[in-house]
């Protein structure tokens, strides 16, 4: 994947924007029951591929002022990364939803589960389910969101849309 110079600032742009809603959201984005808003922007993978790199970064940035620190860093970007890895091989917007909600589920459910489960008394289906239905709400806002927004070719050609133009669901 080449990167132009306009493409490294619109990643940053991209990592900005994650990490400000996240921070705006800061006591709905981390720990169990999680919803965080960000995360709705990974569905950009649909649209344009090179947009993994600013999500990672945005959601590696984002993570550094979770209470699990480092950790999160690491787990968390791991997820979101192979989010957007997937969701840019999806053909259809509804399937690019099913990776977010899958891989945050479980990597941050387990995460949770060995780091921040003081004392062990959650087990690891809580955590991970906790974090399933934070990560419904906001793909599926992203998804409403997204449906709405393709039938604007501003919006289009805003984002610098590439592939799936002409998706149906």
């Amino acid at each position: 994947m080449k990167l132009t110079a306009k493409d490294i600032a619109i990643n940053g742009i991209i990592a900005a924007i994650y990490v400000v809603l996240t921070l705006l959201t800061y006591p709905f984005s981390f720990l169990g029951l999680q919803i965080r808003l960000a995360e709705m922007m990974v569905l950009l993978c649909f649209f344009r591929k090179n947009y993994i790199l600013g999500l990672t970064t945005g959601c590696a940035i984002a993570n550094l002022f979770s209470s699990i620190g480092i950790i999160d860093v690491a787990f968390g970007t791991l997820a979101t990364f192979l989010s957007c890895l997937c969701i840019c091989f999806c053909k259809h917007l509804l399937g690019a939803c099913i990776f977010p909600i899958l891989f945050n589920s479980g990597i941050i459910g387990l995460e949770l589960y060995f780091f921040a489960n003081e004392g062990g008394a959650n087990s690891f289906w809580l955590f991970a389910v906790e974090v399933l239905i934070g990560e419904l709400i906001a793909i599926t806002l992203g998804y409403v969101l997204f449906q709405i927004l393709k039938r604007n070719t501003r919006f289009l050609k805003l984002i610098r849309a590439k592939q799936n133009l002409d998706f149906k669901v």
